[in-house]
This record gives C-alpha cells, sequence and structure tokens, in this order.
C-alpha cells in the first residue's frame, strides 16, 4: 500500500479534491479493512477502482462517482469458488450474495468448451469458467443415456475400447486447445475406466501443464494410486472435496496429502463446510444400493421434496432421476477439513428451479460467520487466503488471468467482496437451498456493484475466464 509523504499544499488538494488535476475514481470504498492474503496487507484503508481495475489503495482520502462507506466492514478480494456446478444466472444470484464474484466448473467439466462459454457470452453476474471433463467426454464417446452431469449407464459402467479411448483423448486435447481451464475427472462415477484409462488423460493434462480436478474413488489407496498416478504423469493434482471423498478418514487424507507436497509434488485439496454431500441418484456411487440395510436409507434426503428416503422410496426416486441429499459425517470430520490449513473452500454447490444443496448459497458466510467468528476454527486472514489466493494460484501457472484474481492490490481486477465480520452467516436450509447470505453487503465484480446494500442490482459484468488457446 502506498504511503506518500506530500507537503502541506499537496495534501489539503487530497483532502479538498479542489487542486487542478485531483484524480476522480469510478467507485471509491473508503475507511474499511482491507485484507490481502498475497502481501499481508490487514489495515484499515480507501481503495479507488477505475476501468475495472483496481487503481489505488491509499490511507489518503479518494474521491469518486460512487463512495461507499465501508466503516467497520472487510474489504476482501472476490471469493473464487473453484467446484460449482450451478452455471445458471439463478445460482449464481445466489452465489454472489455469498461473495463469490468467480464460479468455476473444474470437477464435471464440459465435452464442448467453446459451447459453454458461448452459452454463458454477453455477461453474466459473475465471472465463470469451466475444465474439459472426462466424465463428460466419456458419456459423449460411450454414448451414455444421462442427461445430467454424471454417467447413468454405459458412461460409468463400461470399459472404453481401444478406439473409444482415442477419441476421449481427442476429446481432451480439444478441450484444452479451446481454452479449458483445467481437466476434471470423477472416478467415482466412471468405475468402467479402469486405472489405466485415468492415466492416460493425467498424461495429457500434464503435457499442457493442466491441473486435474478429481472426485476420486474412496479410500486411501484410492488417493495413494490417484497421487502416484499424477506424480508419473507431472500433472498438477487438485482432490476435489477432500471432506466428502475421505469422510471418518479424513486426518490420513490429509496426511497423505501433506506427504505429496513434502516430496515436492502439486498436489492442492479444498472442502465444503457442511456434513451432507449431494449428488444425482442416478449415478454409480448407488449402483449397489439393493444391499444397503436398511438403516442407510434414511441417510439421504430426496431433494425435490426434502423426505427422507426407505428402500422403497429410494428406488422409486432412481427410477425417476433427480439430486439426492446424503448425510452422516460428523462435525469433527467438517472442523478437521475446514480448519486444515491445506484445504480451500470450495462450495460444490448446485440448484436449480429452487431446490438443491445449501453450499450454494451459504458456503462463505459459513466459514466466515460460523467458524472465524463464533469458533475461532480459523482466524479472518487464513480464512480468506483459502477463498481467494489460493484458488487463484492453483490455476495462474495455465491461465495468466488468474494473476489478477484473488489479490487485492494496485493492478488487480477489480472483484472486492465486502463483508461485515460481526453479522456475516449463511442462511440457507436442506429444506430451503434459495435462503441468501447475510452480512455481505456490497460485491463487486469488474469494478461494477453487482451487490449493493445487500441487493442485486441488474449489472451483469462477469466474463467468461479462459486459458490460452492453441
Amino acid at each position: 500500500m502506498r504511503n506518500r509523504v506530500r507537503s502541506h499544499v499537496v495534501a489539503l488538494c487530497v483532502l479538498t479534491a479542489a487542486c487542478a488535476g485531483a484524480e476522480s475514481y469510478d467507485l471509491v470504498v473508503e475507511n474499511g479493512r482491507v485484507v490481502d492474503p498475497a502481501t499481508g496487507l490487514f489495515e484499515v484503508a480507501n481503495v479507488g477502482v477505475s476501468d475495472g481495475s483496481i487503481a489505488e489503495i491509499s490511507n489518503e482520502r479518494m474521491t469518486g462517482a460512487r463512495v461507499i462507506d465501508a466503516t467497520g466492514l472487510v474489504v476482501a478480494p472476490g471469493f473464487i469458488d473453484l467446484h460449482e456446478h450451478g452455471q445458471s444466472d439463478e445460482a449464481y444470484a445466489l452465489m454472489v450474495r455469498d461473495g463469490v464474484t468467480t464460479a468455476l466448473e473444474l470437477e464435471v467439466g464440459t465435452a464442448d468448451v467453446d459451447g459453454w462459454y458461448a452459452a454463458r457470452a454477453g455477461g453474466q453476474r459473475v465471472n465463470h469458467g469451466v475444465s474439459v471433463g472426462h466424465m463428460q467426454v466419456r458419456m459423449e464417446v460411450l454414448d451414455d443415456p444421462g442427461t445430467g452431469l454424471t454417467p447413468a449407464g454405459v458412461g460409468g459402467s463400461a470399459a472404453a475400447t481401444p478406439e473409444q479411448l482415442d477419441a476421449i483423448e481427442d476429446g481432451i486435447r480439444r478441450g484444452l486447445e479451446q481454452g479449458a481451464l483445467a481437466v476434471g475427472f470423477g472416478t467415482a462415477y466412471t468405475p468402467g475406466a479402469e486405472m489405466s484409462e485415468v492415466e492416460r488423460m493425467f498424461d495429457v493434462a500434464g503435457e499442457y501443464g493442466a491441473s486435474v480436478h478429481i472426485h476420486m474413488r474412496g479410500s486411501v489407496a484410492g488417493l495413494d494410486s490417484t497421487i502416484t498416478a499424477a506424480r508419473n504423469a507431472g500433472a498438477p493434482l487438485h482432490i476435489v472435496h477432500v471432506n466428502s471423498s475421505a469422510g471418518g478418514a479424513i486426518d490420513d487424507f490429509l496426511a497423505a496429502i501433506q506427504a505429496a507436497r513434502d516430496d515436492g509434488q502439486d498436489v492442492t485439496t479444498e472442502t465444503y463446510p457442511y456434513g451432507a454431500g449431494m449428488t444425482e441418484i442416478t449415478s454409480a456411487l448407488f449402483d449397489d444400493w439393493e444391499s444397503w440395510p436398511e438403516e442407510r436409507f434414511a441417510d439421504h434426503q430426496l431433494v425435490s421434496t426434502g423426505e427422507r428416503l426407505n428402500r422403497q422410496t429410494f428406488g422409486q426416486a432412481r427410477a425417476r432421476g433427480g439430486t439426492v441429499i446424503i448425510h452422516g459425517r460428523t462435525e469433527e470430520m467438517t472442523r478437521a477439513a475446514v480448519g486444515s490449513p491445506l484445504t480451500m473452500i470450495a462450495s460444490d454447490g448446485f440448484i436449480e428451479n429452487g431446490r438443491g444443496h445449501p453450499r450454494t448459497s451459504g458456503s462463505y458466510s459459513k466459514v466466515l460467520g460460523r467458524y472465524v467468528r463464533d469458533e475461532g476454527l480459523l482466524d479472518l486472514e487464513e480464512a480468506v487466503a483459502k477463498m481467494t489466493i489460493m484458488p487463484a494460484r492453483r490455476l495462474d501457472d495455465l491461465t495468466p488471468a488468474f494473476e489478477r484474481k484473488g489479490r487485492l492490490q494496485e493492478g488487480m481486477d477489480a472483484d472486492i467482496t465486502i463483508f461485515d465480520p460481526a453479522t456475516v452467516i449463511d442462511r440457507s436450509t436442506y429444506m430451503d437451498a434459495t435462503i441468501p447470505a447475510v452480512g455481505i453487503p456490497y460485491v463487486i465484480v469488474g469494478g461494477v456493484l453487482v451487490v449493493d446494500g445487500g441487493e442485486l442490482t441488474d449489472a451483469r459484468p462477469g466474463v467468461g475466464v479462459r486459458a490460452p488457446t492453441r
């Protein structure tokens, strides 16, 4: 932060804005506690924004076309969500009120990168981006009948022929050449994909320098084989929702990731701050449902109605399709994941037609309200780092645009989240995931207010963020 020493005359000019040449900004945020985890800045300052960028951070007074008094508030880089399936206006409207300024679909991804970005051209509430998805490409190549995010037939269960493997590789290469941000994998949803297939696609990612974002098959042994495959391929590895994948083995999972990092491997991970997950009921995760003990079904809650299931209603719901919330993890497991210095915060959110998981609209505010303010599990600067600079650094090797995000510094993109540390909290529930967070009165995307005084504006300044095309 600049802290210039000026003469009395120049200081008077700044204070009165009466001198010729005094600079005025598009937007000024004054008197807020500015936090930039990348540099360690955490002090009261003023921020001037012009032309979509942060033009000045200073303790000197500024003038602007719009001035926000942020006294008592924290001014942070906009939150970057690496794992968000709800890539629609409905979901963006909830996410931005949770402080998210960049929402990325990096686990499931897409088979058509150009088409995905084209469908969102013309402006969204938040910045957005996508991976090329192994699952999605596999579904297309194997002609899977599923209409959702995950396979519902041969795309998950069948082994690929040599010709199909060639086509899957071609699809992943095409996506990377079209500017995909990463390569997404869901090996838990594709049991028919042998490890040799996964390793081959890891090799492609490593060749391009793209990180692989994987919902891996469970167990520490599965984690070890995934880490080994990424190391052999030279591919940066990101384990999605470590809390969900690890369950009760969370300490062992985190220890294995730390050991790989200590050995010099590029491995990162993320968590969401809830004890229940959500997925499509037709997915391969539930292929063995008929063998479950009766009591296991009650852990499953149908998203469309909120009802807890039994053997009969689970079978009926699986035949119809849709999404299901899976309860079962303890609060101690959630705290272990959220509190680990290894984890970023990422929502794994999804909402459609008003139904979904509360993590879509509450992940970031819950961490700041419950785990920072109320319980002291994290300090504020550490929590903000998990939401900003850590995810930006995960992607900025391949995608230079992320060198300008996740940071609150002069010259960076003016993606800014302003929250009240005394009141920020999530309010959404498993019965109603559409209740927006509170305590985040202002969210700025590309220098434009998308949340103003806690209310959505009509602005849609968000742009597609892509890796360089080839």
